[in-house]
């Protein structure tokens, strides 16, 4: 198989992995379940089960959902007489939320650029 990393813009690659699609073709799919990559692409056959995003996409994750929450609870909280428990409920809710829903985006992104920069361990 050849190898085609060079080819690949760095930003096609960061956004087929956001897509949670194979950094190499695009085509196949990037994570089997919710966070485990595939070992290999069905469709191209390139590895990517041995790239390790580690904690990357847990910062870059708690770094977005911070940006989006904070400026919203503190201009909510400013302007709602909300009880207690209900705005806790609410601003908890909406970060598991949010939390659930950029995790896999950002680790689809930390393997695109780490798949582009040739880290495979």
């Amino acid at each position: 198989m050849q190898n085609n990393r060079n080819v690949v813009p760095m930003m096609t690659a960061i956004m087929r992995g956001v897509c949670n699609r194979c950094p190499h073709c695009g085509v196949g799919k990037l994570l089997i379940s919710y966070l485990k990559p595939v070992a290999e692409c069905a469709v191209c056959g390139e590895v990517l089960g041995t790239i390790r995003a580690d904690d990357g996409p847990p910062w870059l994750t708690i770094l977005i959902v911070g940006h989006i929450l904070l400026p919203i609870i503190f201009t909510k909280s400013a302007a709602t007489d909300w009880p207690q428990w209900l705005a806790m409920t609410i601003w908890v809710g909406l970060a598991i939320i949010l939390m659930a829903l950029i995790l896999p985006r950002a680790k689809g992104l930390f393997i695109g650029v780490l798949w582009k920069n040739r880290q495979p361990a």
